[in-house]
This record gives structure tokens, C-alpha cells and sequence, in this order.
């Protein structure tokens, strides 16, 4: 055998070696991710049964006339006050908290749940929206190539899938709520100088043309039609991620509440 032939036999074995080694590190890092998700989802469902599952009611008041935190976020809101939400998709993986830190809009993008740098992160909710006094929530989370975090938003491009789960859970701290979609729509994250409808604007919102535009530019850029359209004083909802069939691609499910 050639000397040459040698060194290319060598090579190549380092490069296995080390992709299998990289290999490992990711399933390793997914799991420990996954687990940790788990965790957080049996807490999430122990407290619920305690406040009587669905039959509690959605929003309480104690004496003095204040909004009560739910059974099934006084563990987590004590563990974590970041806390602002629970988002629950039947059909596919995405049963999270919504997490939101008031001194860094993006600190989940790479964080857990005990505020661990995770290369995950956590659905977070934008620095333009609040829960209890936003008319736009807007979520954003990771295309995990694992299949967690948003990813499952995925299955959206299809109507079929649609027409199976046109609904959703969304909990706040205080209310369980429901919504249902409008549309769901491709875009991308444009430059600050393109003159473009861009969805993850919602600090420009706030009047009723505004909102009625907005809502119009939604539908027009709709991938089919869900005969469910919204107007100025409902709620929505819009779960944003990446789509990677273009630069910069996004992916959006926008709803309302029910």
C-alpha cells in the first residue's frame, strides 16, 4: 500500500471519527432538551388535574377583584416568572410554555426554561406584546431540525392538516383560551428600506384601519382559504418560525380567539 493511500485512510478515519463524535454531542444535547421538555409538560398537567383539568374555571377573581394565577402555572410562575403562556397543538409536538424576559426580548431564543444557555431555546413571546393588553401576540420559535420547538408548524402547509386541527390551546397566566386560524402564510424578514407588507410588524397596529389592513394583507398572502377572517377587537395570535425554502424564509399561523 502506498504511502499516499495510507494518509488518505487515515484522514478519512479522523473524519468519521469526528463526525461521529459531533454526532453524538447532538443526540446527546437533543435529548437532554427533550427530557427537559418533558419535565416541564408532566408539572404543567400534575397542576392542572389539581385545579380539575378543563373544568376550571377560565378566569378567577380573589376578594379584592385581582385576576388569580391558574393552578397549572403556580409551580412553573415560582420556578420561573418569565412564564407568560402555555401553547398547546393537538397533532403535533408543540406543548411549551411561552416564555418572556422584560430585560432581553431574546434571551429564549437560546435558553431554558431554569435560564441554561440551550441551544433550543424556548417559544417566546415578542417585546411589542403583552398578554393581557396586546390586540397581537406574536410567538416566535425554533425550526429545530430535531422536530421540536416550531417545526410542527410545518405541517400548516397543507390544508388537509388544517381542516384536521383549525384550532388550538393558549394559556395565560390567568385565562385558558382558544383560538382558531386565519391563515397561514410564507414570507420572509425583509430590510428595514423594503416597501413590503411585513407581518412581524405589530408595533405599527393599533387603529382600526391598521389592524383591518393588516388582517387584509394576512389573507392575501394566505396559502388557501380558511373561510375565517378577523376585525378590529378580536385577539390574535401569530406563531412565527423559519421556512427555509428562501432566505430569511418565515412561516406564520395566524388566529384569533374563539
Amino acid at each position: 500500500m502506498s504511502k499516499t493511500k495510507k494518509i488518505l485512510i487515515a484522514v478519512s478515519f479522523l473524519v468519521l471519527v469526528f463526525s461521529l463524535v459531533n454526532m453524538t454531542r447532538i443526540f446527546l444535547r437533543d435529548y437532554a432538551e427533550q427530557q427537559k421538555i418533558s419535565e416541564l409538560t408532566k408539572v404543567w398537567r400534575d397542576s392542572s388535574g389539581k385545579g380539575g383539568g378543563d373544568t376550571f374555571p377560565s378566569l378567577l377573581f380573589n376578594k379584592a377583584n385581582e385576576p388569580v394565577i391558574l393552578p397549572e402555572f403556580r409551580e412553573l410562575y415560582e420556578r420561573n416568572p418569565d412564564i407568560v403562556g402555555w401553547l398547546k397543538i393537538d397533532g403535533t409536538r408543540i406543548e411549551y410554555p411561552v416564555m418572556q424576559n422584560p430585560q432581553d426580548a431574546e434571551y429564549y431564543l437560546d435558553h431554558d426554561f431554569d435560564k441554561k444557555e440551550n441551544h433550543g431555546g424556548l417559544p417566546f413571546l415578542d417585546k411589542h406584546s403583552q398578554t393581557h393588553s396586546s390586540d397581537i401576540l406574536l410567538i416566535h420559535g425554533h425550526h429545530m431540525k430535531s422536530g421540536w420547538m416550531f417545526k410542527d408548524l410545518m405541517k400548516y402547509k397543507n390544508k388537509s392538516f388544517y381542516q384536521e386541527h383549525a384550532t388550538f390551546q393558549f394559556s395565560t397566566l390567568y385565562e385558558k383560551e382558544e383560538y382558531e386560524i386565519v391563515a397561514v402564510i410564507l414570507s420572509k424578514v425583509y430590510r428595514k428600506s423594503d416597501d413590503v407588507f411585513k407581518y412581524y410588524q405589530i408595533e405599527n397596529v393599533s387603529t382600526p384601519v391598521e389592524f383591518d389592513s393588516y388582517v387584509q394583507n394576512i389573507k392575501k398572502l394566505s396559502l388557501y382559504d380558511t373561510g375565517v377572517t378577523a376585525q378590529y377587537g378580536d385577539k390574535l395570535i401569530v406563531l412565527s418560525t423559519c421556512e427555509y425554502s428562501t432566505e430569511n424564509g418565515r412561516l406564520a399561523v395566524v388566529t384569533r380567539k374563539r
